[in-house]
């Protein structure tokens, strides 16, 4: 009997019937497989940030002409002068030609870029498309005997292990010149920690123990856009 009849008449028995109706589950959500994509990064000391970054924004047009699409900009974190600028590259060639146009070195004056730029060439094999949470990062770069050796047992030491010190793997890419020299970049969620582990001996030893065979290039920055 219902305890909260709104009629006046005479109660019915409401009997509870059973949906037999088997639950579908949704489908479970497939993610689009990771394709390698190819980047060009572009370090150098400039004079005014703000002025940099609008001239940089202001050649867009003229950069996909050439295949370049903006990717990531970075600022070393002792000496925000010092940027570093990725942009996805569909060819190296094509993208080598542009650089070596009269009219980018004259826009990389103009911008108030005031050492000459380095350029590295790379793929990257690996990226985290996850939702950035913190703005540091770190990049690592080395040389390594066997790629296939070393990725074995950086993958042995884990994601969670990384975690737990501070790093968060946003990518690996390896250079379109050398493959075997490789460079890992992280998102970094607490900096002591970070700092902590990039100067323990046990990392020292795990880099070893995978065939690392070059002094590490170790680059703190922060993440602009």
């Amino acid at each position: 009997m219902s305890l909260f009849s709104c009629n006046s008449g005479p109660a019915k028995d409401e009997t509870s019937k059973t949906d037999t109706t088997a639950a579908v589950a949704p489908p479970a959500e497939v993610k689009p497989a990771f394709i390698p994509f190819k980047v060009v990064i572009v370090q150098h000391r400039i004079k005014n940030f703000g002025k940099a970054e609008t001239e940089y924004f202001n050649r867009d047009s003229l950069r996909k002409t050439y295949g370049i699409s903006h990717y990531v900009i970075g600022r070393d974190l002792k000496d925000s002068n010092v940027v570093f600028v990725v942009d996805k590259i569909e060819d190296m060639d094509k993208a080598k030609s542009f650089y070596a146009l009269p009219g980018a070195k004259d826009a990389m004056k103009k911008a108030g870029v005031s050492t000459p730029p380095a350029f590295t060439y790379a793929e990257f094999v690996r990226s985290n498309d996850s939702p950035i949470q913190f703005m540091d990062g770190l990049a690592v770069t080395h040389h390594v005997k066997d790629y296939g050796v070393w990725i074995k047992a950086y993958d042995a030491e884990g994601d969670s292990a990384r975690k737990a010190n501070g790093l968060i793997e946003r990518g690996i890419a390896r250079n379109l010149y050398d493959s075997n020299t490789v460079s890992i970049l992280f998102e970094v969620s607490d900096m002591a920690k970070a700092k902590a582990r990039v100067a323990s001996p046990e990392l020292k030893k795990v880099m070893t123990d995978a065939g690392v065979d070059s002094p590490p290039t170790f680059r703190w920055y922060t993440l602009i856009k």
